[in-house]
């Protein structure tokens, strides 16, 4: 027990971090440490991920809000075209095979490492471009569906969408994502719970530290972006995640 207990706290204290630094990749990293570290399968893990990202983004979101980082009214509207999504994938979740689901995961994760390890084009937080509603929304629904199937809170997404389709600075991104990932793993998991004979049952010897250790380091993480370039912090989490997606990609193959 006292094992579990320290294997938790130590996964949950990375996704904190990369919360509370980053805005996203949270949840991409909790995901595989449930299931290979602590060995949930992978359904608990999507759910318990959820529970998980869903407490530590709000304690971040708190945080970005009070140095006025969160654009509340854009945040709403990109969450809103996702709520849908969210929970039909929530839904649909329980239904899928675990290899699928890992698979699934997997491959969302190589390109969240991708683009975390990709060097940002000189000038990227500063651009500032309006797309039409159309692909606002369709990012967002898109996101939401992520979210809901995978267990996963979007934010690696989340934040390039809402500089590059929405045209918000980095930071306003990173704060307004999280509020985007709060919403969407809400909604996932009341979709989850109100599923009929199909909801998974969380494990909260192991959630419960995992969660609360991810709480406290998000707001270390919040302080550690504004100490680090964010390129740094960016492909630093984004080595971990490939590493990860490799592990896991290897390990449907044996």
């Amino acid at each position: 027990m006292t094992l579990v207990l320290a294997l938790a706290a130590g996964a949950g204290a990375v996704v904190g971090l990369a919360l509370g630094a980053l805005g996203g990749g949270g949840s991409v990293l909790a995901v595989p440490a449930l299931v290979y570290v602590l060995g949930l399968t992978p359904a608990a893990a999507a759910t318990a991920s959820l529970l998980i990202v869903l407490g530590t983004s709000a304690t971040a979101l708190y945080g970005h809000a009070r140095d006025g980082q969160v654009r509340w009214r854009t945040g709403a509207l990109f969450a809103a075209a996702g709520v849908l999504p969210a929970a039909a994938g929530g839904l649909l979740s329980a239904r899928l095979p675990e290899p699928l689901l890992t698979l699934g995961f997997a491959v969302v994760a190589a390109v969240a490492a991708v683009r975390m390890v990709r060097r940002a084009p000189a000038g990227e937080g500063e651009r500032r471009v309006r797309r039409s509603g159309p692909a606002v929304a369709g990012a967002g629904a898109g996101l939401g569906a992520v979210t809901g199937v995978l267990g996963v809170g979007g934010g690696f997404l989340t934040v390039p969408a809402l500089v590059q389709v929405v045209g918000l600075r980095m930071r306003p991104a990173v704060g307004t994502g999280l509020l985007v990932v709060a919403v969407n793993a809400l909604v996932a998991l009341l979709a989850r719970a109100g599923a009929a004979g199909s909801a998974v049952p969380v494990d909260w010897a192991v959630v419960a530290p995992f969660a609360g250790a991810a709480v406290l380091a998000a707001w270390d993480g919040r302080r550690l972006a504004s100490r680090v370039p964010a390129d740094t912090l960016r492909r630093a989490f984004g080595f971990v995640l490939l590493g990860t997606a490799a592990a896991m990609l290897a390990d449907l193959a044996v």
